[in-house]
């Protein structure tokens, strides 16, 4: 996921200097709401992680 909003920040940059400023905006906030997704899963994995532990092997 966060590599799509990698790839929607490129377009975003490449439309704007090319002058899409529609194009732009709307791929730069799809960027923005993926990267926003990826941190909110990264985080509820984190915490379940935190939560859950791990057990020593034996």
């Amino acid at each position: 996921m966060l590599y799509y909003s990698i790839i929607f920040l490129i377009v975003a940059v490449v439309s704007a200097v090319f002058g899409f400023g529609g194009i732009a905006a709307a791929a730069t906030d799809i960027a923005v709401l993926l990267f926003y997704i990826f941190i909110i899963l990264f985080a509820v994995s984190v915490v379940i992680g935190l939560v859950k532990g791990r057990k020593p092997p034996m």
